[in-house]
């Protein structure tokens, strides 16, 4: 019986363990659930990802994002035309009240072009998503191998 509760305990422990990373919360209503990022070279390009929650009671509209690790950054959508995919920044992300956006692959997504260092699975990056009411929140960001998405 001693045995079964320990190993009991360590299931729930390491259960516990594997939920999704915890929310970045700004307290003007901004709540990020899990972010990640391609891993990639030094010179390569690579993308976050995250799902953007407006907890508040206004819309808001994410402006730009930066990021130490990369020269360049943008907001950026790929969206499928007439039978041709293409990807461009947008001035923007429009966030209603109370709603969700989702940054994916093939739809809304940070690009981090000309990376000024490898980022490698495993390691950490931080990404900050400036707000036009919001502000700035900064988001650890997980590095994941490609084929470890989620």
């Amino acid at each position: 019986m001693k045995k079964f509760l320990i190993v009991t305990l360590v299931l729930v422990f390491l259960l516990s363990a594997c939920g999704t990373s915890a929310p970045a919360d700004s307290p003007s209503g901004i709540e990020i659930t899990a972010p990640y990022a391609h891993a990639a070279g030094m010179g390569e390009t690579s993308a976050a990802y995250m799902n953007i929650k407006n907890t508040g009671t206004e819309a808001d509209t994410l402006l730009k994002a930066t990021c130490d690790a990369a020269m360049m950054v943008q907001v950026m959508e790929t969206k499928m035309e007439n039978d041709v995919m293409s990807m461009g920044e947008i001035p923007g992300i429009d966030l209603p009240a109370g709603g969700t956006v989702e940054l994916k692959p093939g739809g809304y997504h940070v690009m981090l072009m000309d990376l000024m260092m490898e980022i490698k699975d495993g390691t950490t990056i931080s990404v900050t998503l400036e707000f036009a009411k919001a502000g700035k929140v900064v988001v650890e960001v997980p590095v994941k191998a490609p084929g470890s998405m989620p």
